[in-house]
């Protein structure tokens, strides 16, 4: 069953049209979509239905209900309670995600590339069949969403022409945006789309010309002043500016962007702020992508505090969402500053969705901390409020941080797995791909830790697939470990550790190998090999910190204490891992010691 709202509200069945009664029946339909499968109190719909409820009016709701339900869920068999239209305490929901207006919002939000993007984009601008809730033009309870849908509609269409610009498709975008700023000459951004689209086609009269008459619209008719983006570009236009043009391509453009971020400090408000989207997608290449990026955050934290500006700093500190799956950090006492900075200035905010990415922050970067009473503090705040706002971009960032705290004592994959679970659902409703891999990738090690494997390959092959859609190479370092993990061979963990040498990644890289190696040695009944195991060496030996290799570390602590008869230790050890007497020691994902019920006595 698929409803529709971009248009008349309406019901589709296998593709056929559904029989929903009268306008009143269309009506309670279309409030129930706009809850967004929350509960629609009764007394909510009497008043939205009527201006002066009739005396029947509580008896009439519930025929409408009842005759719906029979319209969307025809094969119901007698006294099974709907799946669909549910009855919930006080009033009713409507439990579905096909609706052509979060299909096309998706659309309009996903971060594609644009040979990706444009086909999306398209698909979804012929969703519309009307205005949105287009019977309901008159109904206070579909104003809001309806003014929503219509302004989403308009950023389609400039997406459109911006991701035709960024395939050297400028002439196609042309027709298009001009009668979009005759419809909507307010919108600047469609003027300067227009203007550029013009002059990438060989039109730079024509471009300067629309400049033109989009000042003296907005002057004349609007009683606006143009903003500085359009003086800019006419300036650029008439001196043929280089970077005008798509000839340079999608590197060109990503080398010249790239490069500002050396110049981030003493930069203006706008451009400090505006530079953390470039750094969260240069963090998702890895190798010198992601150092660069570690790097300019920092400097960019460091900038907006030197202007006093507590919010900017918020902002500049919160920005910074890139998903994160390993829980030893990279750069300790970078991670250090940005904590103390977002300790800092986290007094100052009331705003809910600023708090809970300052507070997310503080639990990611907190990773591995050996005293991590705070950083779970913070994560599970920063996720209470993430779950108080209607924002899944937050409430992912905000798991991310709950994810990072959840290694503090062994034998906690369920709650990991609960996790991932969460976060797959969740990106795959709102498109956060990033988000999405990260659940994979969690649920995926979980599962190791509960040796339920054919279920960590199927997500393991998930997660690689996406990195492929989407060009996120970082990935394959987890998953080809994994694979490594399966084998379980020497060769196996060599050949997967080449893939750390560019990775950027030194809070994983660095004695990973020899740490694999060990480990199969144990299991294998062999003497542990002499290597240098870098950060590994003490939490080999009774002082493990907080993170994924939690299990493992104990296990070669009772294999170790074994060895030198140590009981004092031994009897720490095991005690620190009978809470996890069910699971394996591989929730790493990345090297096992086999059953943890190997190293209880």
């Amino acid at each position: 069953m698929e409803f529709g709202v971009l248009g008349p509200v309406v019901g589709w069945s296998a593709g056929e049209p559904v029989d929903l009664k009268g306008p009143r029946h269309r009506a309670v339909l279309g409030r129930l979509i706009v809850a967004r499968g929350r509960v629609v109190p009764v007394d909510v719909l009497i008043d939205d239905l009527w201006t002066v409820p009739p005396a029947g009016a509580l008896s009439a709701v519930r025929t409408f209900v009842a005759a719906l339900r029979r319209a969307i869920e025809p094969d119901r068999a007698p006294r099974t309670p709907p799946r669909l239209l549910i009855t919930s305490g006080p009033g009713y929901a409507l439990k579905t995600e096909n609706v052509d207006a979060w299909r096309f919002e998706a659309a309009v939000r996903a971060s594609l590339p644009a040979d990706q993007l444009l086909p999306e984009l398209l698909s979804a601008l012929e969703l519309w069949r009307g205005p949105a809730y287009a019977e309901f033009a008159d109904e206070g309870w579909a104003l809001a969403e309806r003014t929503r849908l219509t302004e989403l509609r308009l950023r389609a269409v400039e997406r459109v022409a911006e991701a035709r610009l960024a395939l050297g498709r400028a002439a196609d975008a042309v027709p298009e945006l001009d009668a979009h700023v005759t419809e909507h000459p307010w919108r600047e951004d469609a003027w300067r789309l227009l203007a550029l689209a013009l002059y990438q086609s060989g039109r730079q009269g024509d471009a300067l010309a629309v400049l033109r008459r989009a000042r003296e619209t907005l002057v004349s008719q609007l009683g606006l002043d143009p903003s500085s983006t359009l003086f800019h570009l006419e300036t650029d236009i008439l001196n043929q500016a280089p970077h005008l043009t798509s000839a340079a391509g999608v590197g060109g453009v990503w080398e010249e962007a790239a490069a500002v971020y050396g110049r981030v400090v003493g930069g203006s408000r706008a451009r400090i702020e505006s530079s953390v989207g470039l750094l969260r997608s240069l963090a998702v290449t890895g190798g010198g992508g992601l150092v660069a990026a570690r790097r300019h955050r920092l400097a960019a934290v460091a900038a907006a505090e030197e202007l006093g500006d507590p919010d900017l700093t918020a902002r500049v500190i919160g920005a910074y969402d890139v998903p994160a799956i390993w829980t030893r950090s990279d750069d300790e006492a970078q991670a250090a500053a940005i904590v103390a900075a977002a300790e800092r200035v986290l007094p100052t905010q009331d705003h809910p969705s600023i708090r809970a990415r300052l507070l997310a922050t503080i639990a990611l970067e907190s990773r591995g901390a050996r005293e991590p009473a705070r950083a779970r503090e913070a994560a599970l705040e920063a996720e209470e409020l993430a779950r108080g706002l209607d924002d899944p971009m937050l409430l992912a960032f905000a798991l991310n941080g709950v994810f990072m705290q959840s290694c503090y004592r062994a034998g906690l994959a369920p709650q990991r797995a609960a996790i991932g679970a969460e976060l797959v659902t969740l990106s795959q409703r709102h498109n956060l791909f990033t988000y999405e891999v990260l659940g994979h990738l969690i649920s995926m090690q979980a599962a190791c830790a509960t040796a339920h494997h054919v279920r960590a390959d199927e997500h393991a092959q998930a997660a690689d697939a996406l990195a492929a859609r989407h060009e996120l190479p970082l990935v394959a370092v987890f998953t080809r470990w994994y694979a490594a993990l399966r084998d379980d061979t020497p060769e196996s963990y060599r050949a997967a550790a080449t893939l750390l040498d560019d990775a950027g990644m030194p809070g994983l890289s660095d004695g990973l190998l020899p740490l694999a190696l060990a480990a199969h040695a144990v299991r294998h009944g062999e003497p542990i090999p002499a290597a240098d195991y870098g950060p590994h060496t003490q939490a080999m030996n009774g002082s493990p910190p907080p993170g994924l290799l939690l299990e493992a570390y104990w296990a070669l602590t009772v294999h170790n204490a074994r060895q030198s008869g140590d009981l004092r230790l031994l009897a720490k050890a095991q005690a620190a891992l009978e809470p996890a007497a069910d699971e394996h020691t591989a929730g790493s994902g990345l090297l096992t010691l086999g059953p943890v019920t190997d190293y209880l006595d």
